[in-house]
């Protein structure tokens, strides 16, 4: 079985240093600060596309030249304040690793992905991580979700989604392949319950994981 993880709000909560972030570059532009749910459903498809609705609620249209790289700076400042693994996570992919293959999609840029799996303890699990800003479309783009089950030649039944929002919910549709939501997850507040189904699965701890793979 193939298991694909989503990052952010699937193995670790990050959404306080994304929102302090986020806050930072839109103050800096004129703009309010945000709490943390309004960030939640802000998040999810890269952080180009979270620039974008930063600047829009900031007054600006479009990003001002270098508002990206600017809020990469930022959160690279901020991302170690209390971002940690979800509880269990550690100990749930440390299980799964001798029976399952695991692989990474998210649509975080890998410089900044590879810092909050290393500071999670995180990034020893993955056979292939595949990331926002690399070669593949960013999510709900399958693309890097077919490389993947190409790759360890898994078919779409033995490959499982594992995120928390809706843009993981439609990467797995658009893959063929079974999701598992995180409900624990700050992107699952998003998720518009008409868009699921009977055979979709549902994590209310990382632990769940190993009881619906068994």
């Amino acid at each position: 079985m193939l298991l694909v993880f989503d990052l952010d709000g699937t193995l670790v909560d990050s959404i306080h240093d994304l929102a302090e972030a986020a806050s930072d570059l839109s103050e800096a532009w004129g703009g309010a600060r945000f709490d943390d749910e309004t960030v939640c459903r802000m998040v999810g498809e890269g952080a180009a596309v979270l620039v974008e609705r930063v600047m829009a609620r900031a007054g600006h249209a479009e990003p001002p030249p270098g508002a990206l790289e600017q809020f990469l700076q930022l959160y690279d400042q901020r991302m170690f304040d209390t971002t940690r693994a979800y509880p269990g996570v550690t100990d749930t992919l440390r299980a799964l690793a001798d029976t399952h293959v695991m692989a990474l999609l998210t649509n975080k840029p890998e410089d900044s992905a590879r810092k909050v799996l290393a500071h999670c303890g995180l990034d020893g699990f993955f056979a292939h991580m595949i990331f926002g800003d690399g070669e593949f479309g960013r999510k709900p783009d399958p693309a890097g979700l077919r490389w993947l089950m190409k790759r360890h030649r898994a078919s779409a039944k033995r490959t499982i989604l594992v995120g928390d929002s809706e843009v993981d919910l439609a990467t797995a549709r658009a893959g063929g392949v079974r999701i598992c939501l995180a409900r624990y997850g700050f992107g699952f507040i998003r998720v518009d319950p008409a868009t699921l189904g009977p055979d979709d699965w549902y994590l209310d701890q990382p632990q769940d994981l190993l009881g619906l793979l068994q």
